[in-house]
């Protein structure tokens, strides 16, 4: 009997670490049919977030025929993240996950053993992915050290977000036309001057109530930024070493005050507030709106109404909304923050535990990341979609004519930008933009954007995601706080005198005091200070 106990407990021996050797193999790309064969078909399963559209246009295909790999795109129907948590949770996973990145999800993905290390396979087989992404893998690293996602859109790209937005037109009938182009901000003081001297010239429009500025009510993101920009307002307000929320910051007061100035001297519209995104761009293109604060891209519905209605075309352009700097009493031009932007990028590509080979899977994902897949990628096939021309790609007029007129079904059948997996921000090595028809040809409105903008472009990412794991105490107590911020925020733009914007101030102070904000701000500093640590190692 004790013999048999020693060959049952050996053989429970040899059957773990046989276990262990496997799992040692998967992580790092150990056995499978097609090691060390690098052109052998192999089909991946791959869950996006962003689209399922089947792997079979023009881009799908030279990708295959570059790497052997047919890709098997699984539908993301639904909710996404409703997808993948029951994904997780029966275990049923493709090879390949896209998911957002620092997210909830992904923080489960990678805590559970859903997902690989990289490390090892980057040092192995990934030299396209050492070059291209530089430190910002050593930024993308989890605290032991791993890293388990490549970014998507990641880097850190000088492009304006918000402003202030004015019509061109009417500018020059108020007589700034001289500032109109010259990359010059409006002082706080000269661009209410501008809204006082529009109402008065144009008490209506076309037989309708002229409006000095709208906002969007149901965008409160934009509508916050663009004025936090103009007073120079961070995503934390850094104080003795610790991060506090913005709302401590002194010139949030101070910020929230001028909004309220603007609404209750009649020069905001009395409806902004209420207002939904459809309503709020139908107002801005009926003609009768001088000025709005948001991000450089949602006002491109508007811009398109009115330029359909311009009597003249010669002159449909200069009726557009265009974006500008506006800067706060004792704040400098370049200590504006409109521009935040994560050089992290938005999402995450991973290689799942159930992947039957992830070394073919990483010189997949190399390829993608190197200077060839990423115009490959954005910029579609050359000889059919562009061509080099004395050393710099240049695109086909009928490709940017097909995305003008139809983006998505461009995209759809040439592949271009269809998958933006291991994107980066910037240019090429010749200089021209990986992101073709983001950043190729643009309008005058993103031109004058970047001339007035661009500068202020900060990075998020030493902030982005500190605060609490999600399903924690603290998270719900992040929600009510945040929530808290909201309704007041609101109240205070409408208050009907400045004396109540600051009790209104107070309260929301004392309610967020109440519902834990010191607590939040210790795991915001704590989280900051780890990730600094984690970056210096």
């Amino acid at each position: 009997m004790k013999k048999l106990k020693l060959i049952l407990a050996a053989a429970l021996v040899m059957t773990t670490l046989s276990a262990c050797g496997g799992n040692e193999k998967a992580a790092s790309g150990g056995d499978s049919g097609t090691e060390g064969d690098s052109s052998a078909p192999i089909t991946l399963t791959w869950f996006d977030q962003n689209t399922g559209d089947a792997f079979t246009n023009p881009v799908a295909q030279v990708i295959t025929e570059k790497t052997g790999v047919t890709v098997e795109i699984q539908q993301p129907t639904g909710n996404p993240v409703e997808k993948l948590n029951l994904m997780l949770a029966s275990g049923d996973l493709p090879d390949v996950i896209l998911m957002s990145r620092g997210s909830d999800i992904m923080n489960k993905y990678i805590t559970s053993g859903a997902v690989i290390p990289l490390n090892d396979l980057i040092e192995e087989h990934g030299p396209n992915i050492q070059k291209m992404y530089g430190d910002t893998l050593t930024k993308t690293r989890s605290e032991d050290g791993n890293n388990y996602y490549f970014s998507n859109w990641y880097g850190l790209e000088q492009y304006p977000v918000f402003g202030f937005m004015m019509r061109k037109d009417i500018m020059k009938e108020l007589g700034v036309g001289d500032k109109m182009d010259n990359g010059e901000p409006f002082t706080a003081e000269e661009f209410e001057a501008l809204l006082v001297k529009f109402k008065e010239k144009y008490p209506t429009i076309d037989g309708k109530e002229s409006i000095p500025m709208s906002l969007n009510g149901e965008n409160i993101g934009s509508v916050s930024g663009s004025f936090k920009g103009m007073y120079g307002i961070m995503p934390y307000y850094e104080t003795n070493g610790e991060l506090k929320k913005d709302i401590r910051d002194p010139r949030y007061l101070e910020m929230v005050k001028f909004l309220n100035s603007l609404y209750r001297k009649g020069l905001l519209d009395k409806e902004w507030a209420t207002m939904k995104t459809k309503q709020y761009e139908q107002k801005l293109g009926n003609g009768n709106v001088f000025a709005t604060a948001e991000a450089l891209w949602n006002v491109g519905n508007a811009n398109a109404l009115l330029k359909t209605e311009a009597a003249d075309k010669a002159t449909e352009d200069e009726r557009q909304f265009y974006q500008y700097k506006v800067l706060a009493p004792g704040v400098k031009p370049e200590e504006t923050t409109y521009g935040p932007k994560s050089s992290l990028g938005w999402d995450g590509v991973t290689i799942s535990r159930s992947n039957k080979d992830p070394v073919r899977t990483m010189k997949l994902l190399d390829f993608l990341a190197s200077e060839e897949g990423q115009y490959l990628l954005m910029w579609g096939v050359e000889g059919e979609h562009w061509d080099m021309k004395d050393g710099k790609h240049v695109p086909r007029q009928e490709v940017l004519d097909a995305f003008k007129k139809n983006w998505d079904e461009a995209s759809r059948t040439t592949g271009i930008r269809k998958w933006t997996w291991m994107i980066k921000n910037g240019p090429g090595e010749d200089g021209t933009p990986y992101d073709l028809m983001g950043r190729y040809q643009t309008d005058p409105v993103t031109d004058l954007a970047i001339k007035n903008l661009a500068d202020t472009s900060f990075d998020t990412a030493p902030y982005d995601n500190l605060g609490p794991a999600g399903g924690t105490p603290e998270a719900i107590m992040e929600t009510k706080v945040n929530d808290t911020i909201n309704k007041y925020f609101l109240k205070m733009a409408l208050s009907p005198s400045e004396d109540q914007v600051v009790e209104s101030y107070n309260q929301m102070m004392a309610e967020v005091e109440a519902a834990g904000l010191a607590k939040l701000e210790k795991i915001y500093t704590d989280n900051y200070n780890q990730r600094q640590q984690l970056w210096d190692k």
